[in-house]
């Protein structure tokens, strides 16, 4: 039976500052992703789900029992969004990715307005994703806890819009924290590795 971990992040919780505090990673990795955890164990368990990876769990359980997919998804998705982020203003694009940007958004800029535009337009608690369909590269928005592979896509980049991933720095102010985290926070050298290795 698998059993989550909290991972560590892989930089100091001051490290993305000024674009997101260490007050808000002390929140939202150390309590909001534990509990996702702590649930997620609690529920696996109670439900036997002994499926091998992570994925299948979320897979065979989405659409089918809620407390399970909730937990082990958002757990899922948190583990991604820290490793696609680190200090990275105005970061450069790995030229393989760039280039597949620019065949299937026309431009850097058009990509990035549709990711802010995405995380904009999830009303209440979500995601906004960067991923690969079908050897194409989409913007997509997931509500709640849903992650794209329930949809068969393969997810490059997500960020956070729940409330807790940028209150504290932004108040209710979700475009300007998605600008902040497309522009300065990504990881584009990770999100490329996830590209090349998947196309």
């Amino acid at each position: 039976m698998i059993n989550l971990e909290l991972p560590d992040l892989p930089y100091s919780k001051d490290a993305l500052a000024p674009y997101m505090s260490a007050e808000t990673l002390e929140l939202h990795h150390d309590k909001h992703h534990m509990a996702y955890v702590t649930n997620g164990n609690k529920f696996i368990k109670e439900n036997n789900f002994n499926e091998d990876s992570i994925e299948d769990i979320v897979k065979n359980s989405y659409n089918k029992n809620a407390p399970v997919f909730n937990n082990v998804s958002q757990h899922l998705n948190h583990m991604h969004f820290w490793e696609i982020m680190k200090h990275n203003p105005n970061g450069k694009i790995p030229s393989e990715l760039e280039n597949k940007i620019n065949e299937d958004f026309g431009s850097v800029e058009s990509m990035k307005e549709a990711f802010i535009n995405a995380g904009i337009g999830q009303f209440g608690s979500g995601w906004c994703w960067l991923v690969l369909n079908n050897g194409k590269l989409e913007i997509t928005k997931t509500p709640n806890a849903e992650n794209p592979i329930v949809h068969g896509h393969t997810p490059l980049l997500g960020c956070d819009v729940w409330e807790h991933s940028y209150y504290v720095d932004y108040k209710n102010r979700r475009p300007d924290y998605l600008r902040a985290f497309i522009d300065n926070l990504v990881n584009w050298e990770k999100v490329s590795e996830q590209f090349s290795k998947n196309m």
